[in-house]
């Protein structure tokens, strides 16, 4: 587990520099800063497919003690650009855990950088925006450091969903409402469904969900025409979560815009945001997004309160939304549209992720309405 620890520099585009330590791949790399407050997660986080280009920092001061497992992958590999942390844990503590952190990282070639104080840092951002950044433990030359995180991508116009997306499509058979103590992957049964996943970067508990409600899920890449999508005659369709601007997604705009009205359309995250976009409405940049498994959502209609897990960057304009569509759900942090629904059109979305992984589960009830919502089309 013990890996030797070589002097590294986190540099932001602002000037501003951030010595530490490296761990994981030794290297350079580069991209948005965010950062996450989750306590715990951090094998999830990594392979969520929607932090692609962005380096993570995470709130949590102490992270690595319950090391990695297969099982946790959200996805095939690691997305994130790279990992910031206060401190690495110096042991493994877990009976689950098959690997050390910075031996995945390492084997992974992901760069990661410790001893950082993510305090002061999570402060300057929240105060200064999200911004592009570089982490080297090769060289702690500001100079150079500096000039890769300036030569970094804008994430303003960037098109990543195409980047994650699969590449052909394919049939998802495992069912698990989420992982416990001695359980296995369940093959999906009865099949009383099935769902056409658009692929923008999507989590594999997203599919082990939909399998637990009787779906049969075939993934398609996110470039899929509508017309590909009603030749599989599905009874719903899903948009998945993913990177990047989503107005740049203009093709998946595109076919949602055609597929409106015709399928019950269920929208998670950069799905949430096209499905916005597919109804007329407009997406903006946040100032430093919602990243977490501990932010309140308010339900509009009822009122109540679900603590949800956030990674999100963009959010849909609610005042550009059409007058036959309902805004869903706030964030009662900044009341930033957080779900819609348009009925007319069969199709409703959230912004979060009530599938969690990590997170609280107080949403589970959106998966089984979209399981309503195809049933009544029966």
């Amino acid at each position: 587990m013990q890996q030797k620890l070589t002097p590294a520099l986190l540099a932001l585009e602002d000037g501003t520099l951030w010595p530490g330590y490296g761990f994981g791949a030794i290297g350079q790399t580069s991209g948005e800063i965010v950062f996450n407050t989750s306590l715990t997660g951090y094998q999830e986080i990594l392979t969520d497919p929607s932090y692609h280009g962005q380096l993570i920092t995470m709130t949590m001061p102490h992270i690595g003690n319950i090391g990695t497992t297969p099982e946790d992958d959200e996805s095939g590999r690691v997305w994130a650009a790279g990992l910031i942390i206060r401190q690495l844990s110096p042991i493994v503590s877990n009976w689950r855990s098959h690997q050390s952190l910075p031996d995945y990282l390492a084997e992974r070639g992901i760069v990661a950088i410790t001893d950082v104080n993510t305090r002061a840092l999570v402060r300057h951002i929240r105060t200064h925006g999200a911004m592009n950044a570089a982490i080297s433990s090769t060289t702690t030359d500001p100079t150079e450091v500096l000039a890769l995180a300036r030569a970094a991508r804008d994430m303003n116009g960037l098109d990543l969903a195409r980047e994650v997306s699969c590449a052909e499509p394919y049939h998802w058979a495992e069912a698990q409402d989420w992982w416990q103590p001695g359980s296995e992957q369940l093959a999906v049964s009865g099949e009383r469904f099935h769902v056409v996943a658009y692929d923008f970067g999507i989590k594999r508990n997203i599919l082990r969900l939909l399998g637990a409600q009787g779906c049969r899920v075939t993934v398609v890449p996110a470039t899929t025409s509508a017309a590909e999508v009603l030749a599989l005659n599905p009874d719903g369709v899903f948009l998945s979560n993913g990177p990047g601007d989503p107005a740049a997604c203009t093709y998946a705009i595109e076919a949602v815009r055609d597929l409106l009205g015709q399928k019950p359309i269920f929208g998670i995250c950069l799905g949430h945001q096209i499905l916005g976009l597919a109804l007329g409405a407009e997406t903006y940049k946040l100032k430093f997004g919602h990243r977490g498994g501990n932010q309140p959502v308010q339900v509009t209609a009822s009122n109540e309160v679900q603590i949800s897990s956030h990674n999100h960057g963009f959010a849909v304009d609610a005042s550009t939304l059409p007058t036959n569509v309902t805004v869903s759900h706030l964030n009662l942090n900044d009341n930033c549209c957080e779900g819609l629904i348009a009925p007319d059109q069969k199709a409703y979305s959230v912004q979060y992720h009530p599938e969690s992984s990590p997170g609280p589960h107080d949403s589970d009830e959106l998966f089984t309405k979209f399981i309503q919502l195809m049933q009544a089309e029966k």
